[in-house]
């Protein structure tokens, strides 16, 4: 694990953060940040969705907008569950 982080110095945080990304712990810190990424996904996707779904109807703008906005209002309730679950197995 060290030949693949390298030197980071004396912070021990940023050393345990990287080590329980690479092992898979779920921690909060690991956990919020796969939420995040998750939420940046999920908005990528609902503007997709937005635009194929009603694009020629309200304009492509407008669709990609309103799906940008609604696509992580399932993702993010998911995603938390889902973490919760794994963190507790």
């Amino acid at each position: 694990m060290t030949e693949i982080l390298g030197d980071l110095g004396t912070d021990t945080s940023l050393h345990s953060f990287f080590v329980n990304l690479m092992m898979g712990e779920i921690t909060l810190v690991t956990g919020l940040l796969w939420l995040v990424v998750a939420a940046i996904i999920s908005v990528v996707g609902g503007a997709m969705g937005g635009v194929l779904l009603a694009g020629k109807d309200i304009g492509y703008q407008l669709s990609a907008m309103l799906g940008s906005l609604f696509g992580p209002a399932g993702v993010i309730p998911a995603v938390a569950v889902g973490l919760i679950l794994l963190r507790l197995m």
